[in-house]
């Protein structure tokens, strides 16, 4: 396999993946409705079904998109990885994101925002850079409140990483996905002056749902 079709390959291959969408599974199994139907933003991500359906289910949905990049990233690198070495990780892994945010079973625009595949595929890609990049995104989130922001800082604050420890190849493809995320999430970024940005205390439900559990459980 040359260099080139490696390269081909595993974007394809994490394509595919990326398109299985688990919110929309997740959400017609629970309301019988399309996720663009739930919520203000309609976004089939973790957000969104955590946010109108409960916390479970929308940890399943995270475990889904986990899962699908996971894949995405193993059988890019069993296919592609004697031609093209590590960087075949991140390869499947961007294809995954793009899948899941340009999924070509629905409607331009219905696609997700790519975060938790992004960061998972970093994560794979370079476990500790991958999981640092992971703490930053997650303490911007916590304490700005804004998603959006988290979403796009987390894959941009890996592209210093990735050029400095592996290379400009994976310094270029890690910029390229930051600037997916940056997209995806320019349009709730640029309301933020208006204060129309929604805001989710993130760290607030999380704490709230493990007061919830220990109630449960005396």
């Amino acid at each position: 396999m040359s260099p080139v079709g490696a390269r081909v390959l595993c974007l394809a291959v994490g394509y595919a993946l990326g398109n299985i969408m688990t919110a929309e599974v997740v959400t017609r199994r629970l309301t019988g409705k399309p996720c663009s139907e739930l919520g203000t933003t309609g976004n089939p991500g973790m957000a969104n079904v955590m946010a109108n359906l409960g916390f479970r289910p929308g940890i399943l949905v995270l475990a889904g998109d986990l899962g699908k990049c996971g894949l995405a990233c193993l059988l890019s690198f069993l296919l592609a990885g004697p031609a093209i070495g590590h960087i075949s990780v991140l390869y499947g892994g961007i294809g995954a994101t793009l899948g899941h945010d340009y999924p070509i079973w629905l409607r331009p625009g219905r696609g997700g925002k790519g975060v938790a595949t992004s960061c998972f595929a970093i994560f794979l890609f370079s476990p500790l850079w991958g999981l640092v990049s992971n703490v930053i995104g997650m303490l911007v989130t916590f304490a700005t409140k804004y998603l959006c922001i988290g979403g796009a800082v987390l894959p941009a604050s890996f592209v210093p990483f990735a050029f400095a420890f592996y290379g400009e190849e994976a310094g270029i493809l890690s910029a390229l996905l930051a600037l997916l995320c940056f997209t995806k999430h320019w349009p709730a970024i640029r309301t933020i002056p208006a204060g129309t940005c929604e805001r989710t205390d993130v760290w607030g439900a999380i704490r709230s749902h493990l007061r919830t559990g220990r109630k449960e459980e005396k």
